[in-house]
């Protein structure tokens, strides 16, 4: 019996082609595939949206 991990990487592997060639980004010196260009976003995107969004205090208090 195949675990979860194992049967939702089988179905991902066949909704996403993961047999082609990487697509990567180059500027200069620097080269970087395409996916981990989007985690880089998406976690710059979570830390400005960290900094931005108000987190409501215990005992309603303003400062």
């Amino acid at each position: 019996m195949q675990t979860v991990s194992a049967v939702m990487a089988h179905v991902l592997g066949n909704i996403i082609n993961l047999t082609g060639p990487g697509h990567y980004v180059n500027w200069g010196f620097i080269q970087l595939s395409v996916a981990n260009l989007v985690v880089i976003g998406l976690m710059v995107v979570v830390f400005f949206a960290a900094i931005l969004i108000p987190f409501k205090r215990p005992g309603g208090g303003d400062r």
